[in-house]
């Protein structure tokens, strides 16, 4: 009777899950974690430590080039070899190549050298071969799982949730952040910004990027004042788990904060915004035919409480033109319609797009519809479409 390790066959068990699950495999699979962590089990077991050195050996160490590797080595959210075999782990889910990856580690010289004979996998060629074919049952299935929520997997396998706030800073952003532990929290909220605005963030919550950059031992300081004045995408790691509870990870962090500021509230789910009452459109594409008045710059601003002083210095530029422009949702900050003379002029402010090198400001359009309840449609479709967009009728 052929030996059988316990680790390949809890791994079984779980990719039978996996499978039962049935469909497209996401990170919020429960037996997603544990699948990681039994490779990563798996690729441990009968590694040899060195008597005499400091360095604490590890899979990832044993990769070769490749580009799947390379993306691993140049991410910056990851800081230590565990963190990044875990990443590969996840990336070779994605793109089905675990077996090719493991193929690869089979022939690597270093595999004699760490891994002990008597208690390793690797080395062990009765337990090699169903392992890699559990490996090519996974590279059959359909992984789709978000690589930017990388952040903590140099502490643990279970993921934060992940989520995106997308702003137009037509006003202060209004975040008063702690950096802590090679990461950056958000104390509080001041009022009247943004971010209060907006009612996204949470005291607590981490702030993983801004547009891209990672904040993995980097001030987020220095990156809203490259970006001041632009759209800018904050990823965001919450404090509370996908379950409810605390994310496990942040229990030590969110205990020293609240040692430091006992004040700090960490505060109920941000509320989802209401469902709009009528908004149902046709399949077809809604076109409304409008007259482009002009556009003038407003400066830093661009709150809805510089809008109709904004309509009037276009109005009275009256400089006729036929431009041709299009703006995206996240560059609008707000829109709204002019009281006088017929409610039919409206106008919205937008910033420069997140590609724009220089930032020059705010700009106001000011447009004229047909009629009164055209204009009125048409703003609300605006504010409608993008979620930040303050508006008024």
């Amino acid at each position: 009777m052929a030996p059988k390790d316990p680790l390949l066959g809890t791994l079984k068990v779980c990719v039978l899950n996996l499978q039962s699950d049935g469909g497209v495999v996401s990170d919020t699979n429960p037996h997603l974690a544990s699948c990681c962590e039994l490779l990563e089990l798996v690729l441990r077991k009968g590694l040899q430590q060195p008597v005499l050195s400091l360095v604490h050996r590890d899979y990832w160490q044993m990769s070769a080039l490749s580009l799947a590797v390379e993306q691993t080595r140049v991410c910056k959210k990851l800081l230590s070899a565990q963190g990044r075999g875990r990443y590969l782990l996840r990336l070779g889910l994605r793109r089905k190549a675990l077996p090719q990856f493991i193929t690869h580690l089979l022939h690597a010289p270093r595999v004699l050298e760490w891994y002990s004979p008597e208690l390793s996998i690797l080395r062990n060629e009765e337990f090699v071969e169903p392992f890699m074919s559990l490996l090519l049952v996974l590279s059959l299935m359909e992984f789709k799982l978000d690589m930017a929520n990388c952040s903590f997997l140099d502490e643990s396998w279970l993921l934060p949730v992940c989520e995106t706030y997308d702003v137009v800073p037509c006003r202060e952003v209004g975040m008063v952040l702690r950096y802590l532990s090679g990461r950056v929290f958000v104390l509080d909220l001041t009022p009247g910004g943004q971010a209060h605005v907006d009612d996204f963030l949470r005291p607590g919550d981490v702030i993983d990027e801004i547009n891209g950059i990672s904040l993995r031992n980097s001030k987020a300081s220095v990156v809203l004042s490259r970006l001041k004045g632009r759209p800018i995408a904050i990823g965001v790691l919450r404090w509370r788990a996908q379950d409810g509870t605390v994310y496990r990870p942040l229990v030590k962090p969110l205990r020293e904060l609240r040692m430091e500021n006992p004040a700090l509230k960490l505060g109920p789910a941000p509320s989802q915004p209401p469902a709009p009452e009528d908004q149902t459109t046709s399949p077809s594409r809604i076109v409304h035919v409008v007259q482009f008045l002009g556009k003038v710059n407003i400066g830093t601003f661009g709150g809805r409480e510089v809008l109709q002083h904004a309509i009037r210095q276009v109005l009275q530029r009256n400089i006729p033109s036929q431009e041709l422009f299009e703006h995206h949702y996240p560059e609008i900050s707000c829109v709204g319609r002019f009281g006088q003379p017929d409610y039919t002029t409206f106008a919205f402010c937008m910033t420069d797009s997140p590609e724009t090198q220089q930032s020059t400001g705010f700009w106001c359009i000011a447009l004229k519809a047909k009629t009164t309840d055209e204009c009125e449609e048409i703003v609300s479709r605006i504010a409608t479409g993008f979620k930040h967009t303050e508006w008024f009728v």
